[in-house]
């Protein structure tokens, strides 16, 4: 299942909460013998991939150092700044690190895309795991359990390039969105961990 929210959408943010929080609840719902299943309301883990060298392919970063701001005194768990960034490199070694460290967490995997032009500022939210480097055709491995795309440039042949022509406005929009509608998400599934330990 596939969601999709333009960044002049003004609603987008709120769109996107809701078919992110759609997602968790569905894969619960979907797979009873997981301990997904159990962990309904458990707080996500949060990938945001990429790289601060190139401005097409700083979404991650960007979404991850906003997201870390936003959510101070929460105890998220948050991968891939500005300060740290998660590369596609790193995806194998930060797999095997959060199946140890979270494994009953679910994982919401954050990267720029390329596809087709009339796509460019879509935000897509996906019922599938995210797959680093595939715009680029490299086979880098999955990781996530839902993963949110930032359409940054139209798919070429010359993927790289078009990522250093990207416009920073662009991203930094995208990136605005991503991480208030993480940010809420991340709250609210605070608030309802924090009552059912009070209540």
């Amino acid at each position: 299942m596939e969601y999709a929210f333009h960044i002049y959408n003004k609603l987008a943010a709120d769109g996107m909460l809701m078919a992110t929080e759609k997602l968790l609840q569905q894969r619960a719902v979907n797979n009873p013998t997981s301990p997904f299943s159990k962990r309904n309301d458990a707080t996500p883990v949060i990938v945001c991939v990429g790289s601060d060298l190139a401005i097409g392919d700083s979404l991650g970063p960007i979404a991850g150092s906003m997201l870390k701001y936003k959510t101070q005194g929460n105890s998220a768990f948050i991968y891939g700044t500005l300060s740290s960034p998660v590369t596609a490199k790193e995806i194998k070694y930060l797999r095997a690190f959060l199946k140890d460290a979270h494994p009953k967490s679910p994982v919401i995997a954050v990267d720029a895309a390329v596809g087709s032009e009339g796509d460019i500022g879509l935000i897509k939210v996906l019922d599938a795991p995210l797959y680093p480097g595939a715009g680029a055709n490299k086979r880098l491995g999955a990781i996530g359990d839902i993963s949110i795309l930032g359409i940054v440039a139209e798919k070429s042949v010359a993927n790289y390039g078009l990522f250093n022509r990207t416009r920073l406005n662009l991203v930094y929009s995208m990136a605005e969105i991503v991480s208030e509608t993480l940010a809420s998400l991340l709250w609210q599934r605070k608030g309802a961990q924090t009552g059912k330990t009070s209540g």
